[in-house]
């Protein structure tokens, strides 16, 4: 308990020399700020308003030289960044669409496979007859089906004829 007891004692000792230390070393550096000023007050400033409405700045046409090709290498230089960054967003953009109009294919592409798979669905010969059986259909009797005659031989051309057929005639 002792040692404990010894240990902190020596820990603030330690503690109190050093903040003495820091104490005196601030204490020497402002007396010493103190002696370096001009006497007892610290110094002040006046303003001094220069006219300088009289001079004339000198043209110097090396310098203007200078400058206007330095403009100009600049203005080149912003032009050419400015295109490269235009195509680049360019190129961005036209991926997009290329990809959206990928996607709007294979959306038709698939709808235009369900489409056929209906049709196909549709126009089902049993399907047909079923439907026709419920609406009361039957098979047509013989000579109820009329099949227009296939005359043209590929000559020259052939006048549109009606024909009344032979049933309705009688």
């Amino acid at each position: 308990m002792e040692q404990v007891m010894t240990a902190a004692g020596i820990a603030s000792r330690a503690q109190r020399e050093r903040a003495e230390s820091f104490r005196d070393h601030n204490r020497a550096v402002f007396d010493a700020q103190r002696r370096a000023r001009r006497g007892p007050t610290p110094e002040i400033f006046f303003t001094k308003h220069l006219d300088n409405t009289r001079l004339v700045k000198a043209d110097d046409p090396e310098r203007r030289k200078e400058v206007r090709s330095f403009t100009i290498a600049m203005t080149i230089l912003f032009l050419l960044t400015m295109t490269y960054v235009w195509q680049h967003f360019s190129s961005i953009e036209l991926g997009y669409s290329i990809e959206a109009q990928k996607i709007q294919v294979d959306h038709l592409r698939e709808e235009n496979r369900q489409l056929r798979l209906t049709e196909a669905q549709l126009a089902d010969p049993d399907r047909i007859d079923r439907i026709a059986k419920q609406l009361g259909l039957d098979m047509p009797q013989p000579g109820q089906v009329i099949r227009p005659e296939l005359t043209y031989t590929g000559g020259e051309g052939v006048l549109a004829e009606a024909k009344v057929p032979a049933q309705l005639s009688r």
